[in-house]
């Protein structure tokens, strides 16, 4: 395996350990029992990549390497002794960034490699870093990150497009990696810190 491919496998695996521990926290949340907490963060860990996979006609990563799941179960455990407070949410936040946007190349540069025009990479990349997010909201009866104004879909969007545009381009495949997870972790950190935000509809909203 080149340094490549063990690099996006390291970060494959750590971002779906991310995710997972986002669904057993918000399952925390809700104090659910310890099976809530596995399916919560499996759902959260492996939905973007299952979407993907779907969408493009691969076999579903998870299937063929249950050890997805298994990291999603140690995720779930992990919360469930560790418990729940504002410091190890603040602190997962940081890290769901830099997960977010290590899935988002993984799920780019999955569809790349499979000869995918750019256009279907830049949203295969999307849709891995953000849907398991989606579905964690879903399932905990939330409102969705979707429907916030801080930065979310729009960091995964610019990181992938970045990589995308890069390998096109010709550049190696580690070198536009990097520079695809930094240009969606300092986003996403911006929207953190800053509380930054795409404008919304000038437009009267109607009536109701």
């Amino acid at each position: 395996m080149d340094r490549l491919a063990l690099g996006l496998s390291i970060l494959d695996y750590a971002a779906v350990a991310v995710f997972a521990a986002s669904g057993a926290l918000a399952a925390a949340r809700k104090k659910h029992d310890i099976v809530t907490f596995a399916f919560f963060a499996a759902v959260t860990g492996v939905g973007g990549g299952t979407l993907r996979d779907v969408l493009i006609d691969a076999p579903v990563f998870w299937v063929a390497r249950p050890t997805y799941i298994v990291v999603c179960l140690g995720a779930a455990v992990a919360i469930w002794f560790a418990g729940w407070g504002r410091g190890r949410e603040r602190l997962l936040l940081w890290v769901d960034a830099l997960g977010g946007g290590a899935y988002t190349i993984v799920g780019a540069l999955k569809a790349t490699s499979l000869g995918l025009p750019p256009l279907t990479a830049v949203v295969m990349g999307v849709l891995t870093g953000t849907f398991g997010g989606v579905l964690r909201d879903i399932l905990a009866h939330e409102p969705s990150i979707l429907l916030k104004r801080e930065l979310y879909v729009t960091p995964a969007l610019v990181g992938s497009s970045l990589f995308v545009i890069l390998f096109e381009l010709g550049i190696g495949g580690l070198t536009a990696s990097i520079a695809g997870i930094v240009a969606a972790f300092l986003l996403r950190a911006g929207a953190i810190v800053f509380g930054w935000a795409l404008p919304g509809f000038p437009g009267r909203a109607p009536p109701t």
